[in-house]
């Protein structure tokens, strides 16, 4: 099978923000999909003067640092070697991450990766990390975002871990009111729209007016990337057409390809 036609003829809709998009987006164009960039979220850097120079400061003090997104590794990093200048600079420092995007983003910087879940969830995250016997009293840095859920802090507490969070970015909603993206999805319509996280759901929600299909529209099937996305998706009245059987950006591909082939 010559898989670089298996989405030909198919127009996909990414909602991840621009700055995250070109993974997804590359993939099924690699598939001979065509796709409608709609970021229906952008994500800036947001970081405390302060809470940064407290960090840094007791950086050495850390067992563990956890990161829960590719963002979240991007902009610590950056910050990080603005400060220090040199990766060795960690220590000790041992490192957590969810999912595959956040492992990617961490090969980057050719850092050890000593606990990752199979499944990219903050639940799973933190079984694995207390799975490891090493939070009692440990000194976890949880590495955040304006919108992250207190779950994997929770959890980590509940184990006796002493845990201090830093956010370094916001992710915030796009106005696609005037977007030429949304007024082509508006016309046509897709065959599929792809969610990667509750922000991006709410958002869609949020401008609903801005995104309301005209009547020869074609009625675009809705993909999730996971439970999480998916759970945010029926709160909000959309129905869950399919999802990606674990979260990531090629299971969410793959989950596409098999829904469309079934007609």
């Amino acid at each position: 099978m010559n898989t670089s036609t298996l989405l030909t003829g198919r127009r996909v809709v990414v909602t991840r923000a621009q700055e995250q998009s070109s993974g997804l987006t590359d993939k099924l164009i690699a598939l001979g999909a065509e796709v409608i960039e709609l970021p229906l979220i952008h994500v800036t850097k947001e970081i405390s003067k302060e809470n940064l120079a407290d960090v840094m400061l007791e950086l050495g003090s850390y067992d563990w640092i956890a990161f829960t997104s590719s963002n979240g590794v991007r902009f610590f990093f950056a910050e990080f070697l603005r400060i220090f200048d040199d990766i060795r600079a960690l220590g000790l420092l041992r490192i957590a991450c969810i999912g595959e995007g956040t492992a990617r983003a961490m090969a980057e910087f050719h850092v050890k990766i000593e606990c990752q879940p199979k499944v990219a969830t903050a639940e799973a995250l933190a079984e694995a990390l207390i799975a490891t016997g090493s939070l009692d009293n440990a000194k976890v840095l949880v590495i955040t975002g304006n919108l992250n859920r207190e779950t994997l802090v929770t959890l980590l507490e509940a184990a006796h871990a002493i845990v201090d969070c830093l956010q370094v970015y916001k992710t915030e909603k796009t106005d696609l009111s005037e977007d030429p993206a949304a007024r082509a999805f508006r016309n046509q319509g897709a065959d599929a729209i792809l969610f990667a996280s509750s922000s991006a759901v709410q958002s869609f929600v949020d401008q609903a007016e801005a995104l309301k299909l005209t009547p020869a529209a074609r009625r675009p099937l809705a993909g999730s990337i996971g439970p999480q996305t998916g759970t945010a998706m029926k709160k909000a009245g959309i129905t869950v057409d399919f999802t990606a059987k674990t979260p990531g950006l090629d299971a969410l591909v793959e989950a596409l390809v098999k829904r469309l082939a079934r007609g």
